[in-house]
């Protein structure tokens, strides 16, 4: 067997993975997602891009931290990662937790990031009607009793999805089922540790006045019916990004999934296509 690319990345052993040809795409995974779990979503983006991914700090293959890490450090070890494969400059797609580390990385280092996609995510802060432009607090959701986690977990993936909607529509009972199993999936005290060091991170996230700061040609896209990241936290960032350009879609949180149009979309974005 093949031996698994790592890189020692600031202080950590960072498991990532290359493939593809074209031009050069960094991917930033979400909340608690390993390369394994995300290899479906991959594929569409290595037939296009030169393509990287990795487990972030304390996911999957990667070190958890012995310190907590913050919002800036996710973003450092991707920048950082780049470093240690050559990368000066590339684009970037970054999806619900991976778009809040792609906002950080393209507000600190605006110059290295040539495209930018953030799909299913928000900016932090406060708007200026005082709504909160936080995402849901998944360090809330992993305090609840299993079952309870799994029933409110399912109706902020999606808004529509009441047993009724399921019953009617196939496609989006085996999102939902995938997903209450990924809750269900046992986990070492090792893993649950390196996962809630993310949930903590997470809660402290807030890009919303550096917005103005990124300078590349950005696409910013939602899900309709997404109640983990709602579509007024895109239309935030689009607002403050000079330039960006919001698409909303037919789905909720993984509206990738449920709307076809959707990662055509943001692969021809990212590759400057038409």
């Amino acid at each position: 067997m093949a031996p698994v690319p790592t890189a020692t990345v600031r202080g950590i052993e960072v498991h990532y993975r290359r493939s593809g040809a074209g031009p050069r795409l960094l991917l930033i995974t979400g909340t608690g997602s390993s390369l394994r779990e995300s290899a479906v979503l991959l594929e569409p983006f290595a037939e296009v891009f030169d393509l990287l991914a990795y487990d972030q700090r304390g996911l999957g293959e990667t070190t958890v931290p012995d310190r907590p890490p913050t919002m800036a450090d996710y973003a450092a070890d991707a920048a950082a990662l780049a470093d240690s494969l050559g990368w000066n400059s590339f684009r970037v797609v970054g999806i619900s937790f991976g778009g809040m580390v792609a906002q950080e990385l393209a507000v600190t280092w605006p110059e290295r990031v040539e495209r930018l996609a953030l799909v299913c995510t928000s900016p932090g802060g406060t708007g200026a009607d005082g709504a909160a432009l936080s995402s849901y607090p998944l360090h809330e959701l992993d305090d609840l009793p299993l079952e309870e986690r799994v029933r409110v977990g399912r109706e902020i993936l999606d808004r529509r999805f009441t047993d009724d909607w399921l019953a009617d529509h196939p496609s989006d009972r085996f999102i939902a089922d995938v997903f209450e199993q990924r809750v269900r999936a046992p986990r070492t005290d090792e893993q649950r540790r390196g996962e809630r060091l993310q949930l903590e991170a997470r809660r402290h996230h807030d890009v919303l006045d550096r917005l103005p700061a990124i300078s590349c040609p950005t696409l910013v896209a939602a899900g309709r019916y997404d109640a983990t990241a709602p579509p007024a936290n895109s239309e935030a960032i689009a607002a403050r990004v000079p330039g960006a350009e919001l698409r909303l879609y037919e789905g909720g949180h993984v509206f990738f999934f449920q709307d076809p149009t959707a990662l055509p979309d943001i692969v021809g974005f990212l590759s400057g296509a038409p």
